[in-house]
């Protein structure tokens, strides 16, 4: 089963995406990559996830797999010889599904916030990412990563949004160095494994994307 062909309808812009590839890295696994442009979604895409219509959706023997986490996590099932991503103990593994819960429902819509939105709103939006960041730093602790000693399940949930990082600085006024230093600390560590460091889109292209994003938004 592990062996069939696999391919990954995704975008590179994509933090969700960007989950599922670090986490194909981090295996080990060959695959299909299919850029979608998300403006004029392919057909292969509409069938393959005719509920929401969106990416990444993996498939893997003819089957579709939808939503970053679910896949990551089936990820993690099917290829369970290397690299495991979720803890072997079930309180641990529900701890680390809350905490990657938490990225999706905070970090995704206040960073979106922050850069899409102006004054108070605005303002608001910065301070309840900076206290959400804040909280997840504290949930790491003295940890190089939240999986312990290796990469883990929330650290491929949260490490795409490193690359929001110089978008949000700028749009909200603030350096994440200075005010959650642990996790860039940790966003560092992170970028020593190939599987990350090798995935990750630029910054500087996606700093680039996201102030032209904005700039015609505004228009």
């Amino acid at each position: 089963m592990a062996d069939k062909k696999i391919t990954l309808l995704d975008s590179w812009i994509s933090p969700f995406g960007i989950r599922v590839r670090i986490a194909l890295a981090q295996k080990g696994i060959e695959y299909e990559y299919k850029e979608e442009n998300l403006s004029d979604k392919s057909p292969l895409l509409l069938l393959m996830n005719p509920v929401k219509k969106q990416i990444p959706v993996l498939i893997h023997n003819g089957k579709p797999v939808c939503e970053s986490l679910i896949i990551v996590q089936y990820i993690d099932e099917v290829w369970n010889q290397k690299s495991p991503l979720l803890p072997s103990d079930p309180y641990q593994r529900a701890q680390a599904r809350f905490w990657a819960d938490f990225v999706d429902k905070k970090v995704y819509s206040l960073g979106k916030q922050v850069w899409s939105s102006t004054g108070e709103a605005q303002e608001a939006a910065k301070k309840e990412l900076l206290e959400c960041f804040k909280l997840m730093e504290g949930e790491l602790g003295q940890k190089p990563y939240f999986g312990g000693e290796t990469l883990g399940f929330v650290d491929v949930a949260l490490i795409p949004f490193y690359t929001w990082f110089p978008a949000l600085e700028h749009c909200g006024s603030f350096l994440m160095v200075k005010e959650c230093p642990k996790l860039v600390a940790w966003a560092h560590k992170c970028m020593e494994a190939e599987s990350v460091s090798k995935t990750l889109p630029d910054l500087k292209k996606t700093f680039d994307f996201f102030m032209d994003f904005i700039k015609k938004a505004n228009n």
